[in-house]
């Protein structure tokens, strides 16, 4: 790759983290592979943000295999580990520096959780490390770094015992969390490897590690990131990569993301898992993460239920799909049958990561993060840029970018390459095509007009706050013209809380998402990216190896016309209870009320209600409505921690829509 090439790929795009994985394609296990690992993440140093000392930087990580060669002597030493008869897990673990009663009580709490798992521990071992390189804040947080060694027994199966260790780590994380130690923290817990992180430059890392510096440190692979903290304060711990992935961007629809996995713990099972592991792992997702590490813990659990790595990101995020008239029909049925599971984690995003068997780049469906790879006839580069890592001109094999929603996977068992095309077909063929079954509502061309006594329409409209504004400038375009209000992106309107008027509890609310740096999109990649179709009934168990054959409800958007309401309430019949979200003033207190409006849902689900419908139209001169907004989300609320909101789907008839 020329260095014109390079140039313009710098110039262009530095506005984001630096992600990739070198990979050998023999099965050999290099010492160049690790070296051209850390030449990559010294060439996406740029990418990183540098503290005014000059030496702090957010963070920089590698991911690599144990390897034998540095290793087992170290293991050795210990005197209870024979390579024939032990597989070798390391433990790299971050403790509170400042205690040293803590940190011991870290150690007895790790040793404990790990003899009560069968596994034996050998020793710890300080890692070494260069503490002069760290710029003054990193080294005012900088934890004791520690390695565990443990001997696992050799014959069991390498996927059970990285299953067996997963649990035990989430089992000392969870004691951890509730002794209040927050300071501790397991980088990684694996028999396959390990990963070396830090609060410091790309060009650090080698030399605060010494380790990663040593003839026989080698690797089959390795992941690299360097970090641009964009939506959390750099610390040692979110420092990339995570134990599947290490991640280029933002995850903007995280909140709701995070509370659909709370929602769907409630009904998971596996036969990879007991019920008391379960429990032991729940929650999936660990207080106090960035969205990076929330995808990395849903992942894992993916991928240690026995999903493999293309099918768990293939769940998680997604190509878009839909619309797509060239998309093979087997493919398009295995994103169907994915999208009736789970809700996407929408980027940006580019993810490279490793699962035991896949090393795996993907790409989400808009394509706004960079994803490029070069391949030779041993190695693949994969990375933010081209020029990475300096590969023979003549020796490249083949070359590229991902484009929006395709992948490129290495499986490391083979020993092969499969681009798009060949992931996606060993995909639909490893995961046979069954589509859901949609149910859909009838189309009604005549639509109903439901007559109304002007002075009832204009009580409901005042009750509901409609305002004058809001009838001529947003409503009167749409009903006049099919059309939405155009209006600029800024709100200069005055705050909700200091007018004089009533106004509805959604004036109080903003919308929250991430703003960064983001090319716009046109209008024509936005109709090919983005759908308002909306699905009830696919909150089912995320685990299963089967298909979802439970019937799946779709809308062409989130919204229902009244006749369509109908038709749905027809059609669930009994499974849909509908509730009054209106109360008495006089008589209760709007708290009371709400709480009384959960109780009554949670007490339907519990009888069998698949649906919930709230509505407001009840209203007469001695009862109001409650605010829909405050309602539905308390109702949300509450369902996830009773762990019923998989059960049932919540619909809304309100004058506030």
């Amino acid at each position: 790759m020329s260095g014109a090439h390079n140039t313009l790929i710098l110039d262009d795009e530095h506005d984001a983290c630096g992600v990739g994985a070198v990979v050998d394609l023999t099965g050999a296990s290099r010492r160049s592979i690790v070296e051209h690992g850390l030449t990559a993440l010294k060439n996406l140093m740029h990418r990183g943000a540098v503290d005014a000392d000059g030496k702090t930087g957010d963070g920089a990580g590698i991911h690599v295999e144990i390897s034998a060669g540095f290793f087992h002597p170290l293991a050795a030493r210990f005197g209870r580990f024979d390579a024939v008869k032990h597989r070798l897990a390391v433990a790299m673990v971050f403790l509170p520096r400042k205690s040293l009663d803590e940190q011991e009580s870290c150690r007895t709490t790790m040793e404990s959780e790990l003899a009560g798992a069968g596994l034996s521990m050998l020793g710890w071992r300080q890692v070494p490390i260069n503490t002069a390189v760290l710029g003054q804040k990193a080294a005012d947080v900088r934890p004791e770094i520690e390695q565990l060694f443990i001997a696992a027994p050799l014959n069991e199966p390498l996927a059970d015992c990285e299953r067996r260790l997963y649990h035990v780590r989430r089992r000392i994380e969870k004691r951890m969390l509730s002794a209040g130690n927050r300071e501790f923290y397991i980088c990684s817990l694996s028999a396959r490897s390990v990963i070396y992180k830090g609060m410091m430059l790309a060009d650090q890392l080698a030399a605060f590690y010494p380790d990663l510096a040593a003839p026989d440190f080698t690797s089959r692979f390795a992941l690299f990131h360097q970090r641009y903290s964009t939506n959390t304060f750099p610390t040692w711990r979110l420092a990339h990569p995570f134990r599947v992935i290490a991640h280029n961007g933002e995850i903007n629809t995280l909140k709701g993301n995070v509370a659909w996995m709370h929602a769907h713990e409630a009904r998971l099972s596996s036969p990879h898992f007991s019920a008391a592991v379960l429990d032991d792992i729940r929650p999936l997702i660990q207080p106090g993460n960035s969205d990076s590490a929330s995808l990395d813990n849903v992942l894992e659990l993916l991928t240690h239920s026995g999903k493999p790595l293309p099918l768990a990101k293939t769940l998680l995020i997604p190509e878009a799909w839909r619309d797509d008239t060239t998309m093979p029909p087997a493919l398009k049925a295995l994103y169907e049958l994915n999208n009736s599971v789970i809700e996407p984690w929408d980027g940006p995003a580019a993810v490279v990561g490793y699962d035991g068997t896949w090393i795996l780049a993907g790409m989400d469906r808009s394509g706004l993060r960079p994803c490029r790879y070069s391949r030779t006839a041993d190695t693949l580069v994969i990375g933010s840029e081209a020029g990475l890592v300096p590969l023979p001109v003549e020796g490249i094999l083949a070359q590229g970018r991902l484009a929006p929603g395709q992948m490129l996977g290495v499986n490391l068992t083979e020993n092969k390459v499969y681009d798009d095309a060949a992931l996606k077909d060993w995909l639909c063929a490893a995961q046979p095509p069954q589509t859901p079954q949609r149910l859909r509502l009838l189309p009604d061309t005549a639509l109903e007009n439901i007559p109304m006594p002007l002075e009832t329409l204009r009580a409901r409209q005042i009750a509901a706050g409609w305002s004058m504004e809001e009838l001529e400038l947003l409503l009167h375009p749409m009903a006049a013209e099919g059309k939405e209000a155009i209006g600029s992106m800024g709100d200069d309107s005055p705050l909700a809380v200091l007018n004089s008027r009533f106004k509805g509890l959604h004036h109080f609310m903003r919308q929250n998402f991430a703003q960064v740096t983001n090319p716009p999109l046109d209008s024509i990649r936005e109709r090919r990216v983005m759908s308002l179709k909306t699905r009830l009934g696919n909150l089912q168990n995320l685990l299963a190896d089967a298909a979802n054959t439970a019937p799946v409800w779709e809308f062409d958007t989130p919204i229902l016309l009244p006749h369509e309401l109908g038709q749905l309430k027809a059609a669930l019949g009994g499974d849909v209870v509908t509730l009054k979200a209106t109360y008495t003033p006089t008589e209760t207190p709007l708290e009371k009320a709400v709480d009384a409006l959960c109780l009554a849902a949670l007490s339907a689900i519990e009888k069998g209600a698949r649906a919930v419908l709230l509505t407001d139209t009840a209203e007469h001169a001695d009862t109001v409505s409650m605010p829909m907004l405050l309602a539905v989300s308390a109702l949300n609320s509450f369902l996830i921690r009773k762990r019923r909101r998989a059960h049932a789907a919540l619909l809304v008839e309100s004058s506030e829509c």
